[in-house]
């Protein structure tokens, strides 16, 4: 047993530990900085951050030693308990900014649409690498879709839009690496574009005409192409009606988004007080702890969903370029560790849970510049928070799994 341990130690993939333990050391420093303030001796979110960031390497470096074939057989009871815990919110969930999402347990807050993630995509992994599933089955495809659709309904019931957002970015990178053909991913995504496009007359026409030439050059039959067709059609006219049963602190969101200016001291005053963080902190950076906007609490949430504005302001453009440079190698690190593994299971597996990293860091940086609207998304490893960065590092600690075992099937 000692000496299968000393082997596994020595097969660890330590340029991939390192860049977690990187990312972590550069939270932490972000969440004191943030939460920093003067002629106080004590930082109780640094102190919780570190402990969590301790748990976290724990968990990461403990599921690293599970076997694999134990994690592929858990897969589908780890979703069966997620979906039952998500229904267990709706019922008894503690609501906290407009929509119930956590469960108290002997005082333990736990938050099930974060775990949902990671057991969606583990049994999406299990079933898509079972020996007869073939993504261009309509079959397969669609049992895939309702797997995913589940935990996204429930989710969207509770309701957690941000997270909800993030089941539906999982899909196509899972199938596409799971080789759905082109067409079908392409119909998979077009939906998106006839919602947005349902707003604007002019724009949804020249969408639908579009979808038409594409459809006549890829000789597809008549019937695929008129329920291609249905379904936009059906999509761009419930668009409208679904935008009107959204929540009022939602719908403000967006709208925020597209014109902050429009109430500066009210909805818009986050992404300004963001942008002038960001923008204040030129190439070098003020320096740490001598941001203004941060350290005179100018900016809300600065040490959850707004963390980034705060290195943008105390470390400047070259500080936000090192830690998205980071970021980038780790996300290509994992796509280069997906095609290296021999597994189907673990390959699908890292592709999904990476989906989830550049789905997070791309919405949490878009909107402290202005470029996509609030969601509530932390940054992973940098964003304060136990629930997030427990289960970030639960999905690191898999994909080191994995990594450690390349070569089983």
């Amino acid at each position: 047993m000692r000496l299968s341990v000393k082997n596994i130690l020595l097969n660890v993939d330590w340029v991939f530990v390192v860049l977690v333990s990187l990312l972590i050391i550069t939270g932490t420093i972000a969440v004191y900085s943030a939460t920093h303030t003067a002629g106080i001796a004590t930082n109780v979110y640094f102190g919780k951050q570190i402990l969590f960031a301790i748990a976290g390497m724990i968990i990461m470096l403990g599921v690293a030693f599970i076997p694999q074939a134990f994690i592929k057989r858990f897969a589908w009871l780890a979703y069966a308990l997620s979906l039952l815990l998500l229904v267990m919110v709706s019922v008894m969930g503690n609501s906290g900014y407009g929509a119930e999402r956590w469960l108290s347990f002997a005082g333990i807050n736990i938050q099930p649409s974060e775990l949902a993630k990671i057991a969606t995509i583990l049994a999406v992994a299990r079933y898509v690498s079972l020996p007869r599933v073939r993504m261009d089955n309509a079959k397969h495809l669609l049992i895939v879709i309702t797997i995913i659709s589940v935990p996204l309904i429930l989710i969207i019931q509770q309701p957690d839009l941000g997270t909800a957002l993030v089941f539906i970015a999982i899909i196509v990178p899972i199938l596409f690496w799971a080789g759905l053909n082109w067409f079908y991913i392409l119909i998979l995504m077009a939906p998106a574009i006839t919602a947005v496009a349902s707003f604007h007359k002019l724009a949804l026409f020249m969408w639908i005409a579009l979808l038409l030439l594409i459809l006549f050059f890829a000789r597809r039959t008549f019937w695929t192409s008129l329920g291609v067709l249905i379904l936009h059609g059906f999509v761009g006219f419930i668009t409208p009606f679904l935008w009107s049963q959204l929540k009022p602190y939602q719908q403000q969101r967006i709208l925020t988004f597209l014109s902050p200016e429009a109430d500066p001291y009210g909805a818009g005053y986050q992404i300004i007080q963001s942008k002038v963080a960001i923008g204040s902190g030129g190439l070098w950076g003020k320096g740490f702890l001598d941001g203004t906007q941060s350290q005179l609490k100018f900016l809300p949430a600065q040490h959850t969903d707004f963390i980034f504005s705060v290195i943008g302001e105390e470390w400047g453009f070259f500080g936000i370029l090192a830690v998205l440079a980071v970021f980038l190698i780790l996300l290509i690190y994992m796509v280069n560790l997906a095609t290296l593994v021999r597994s189907a299971f673990a390959s699908i597996s890292i592709i999904g849970f990476g989906t989830i990293l550049m789905f997070h860091i791309f919405v949490n940086v878009g909107m402290t510049v202005g470029l996509v609207p609030v969601t509530g998304l932390p940054l992973p490893f940098i964003s304060y928070g136990g629930s997030f960065l427990l289960v970030t590092m639960l999905m690191m600690g898999l994909t080191l799994n994995f990594s450690i075992n390349r070569y089983e099937r």
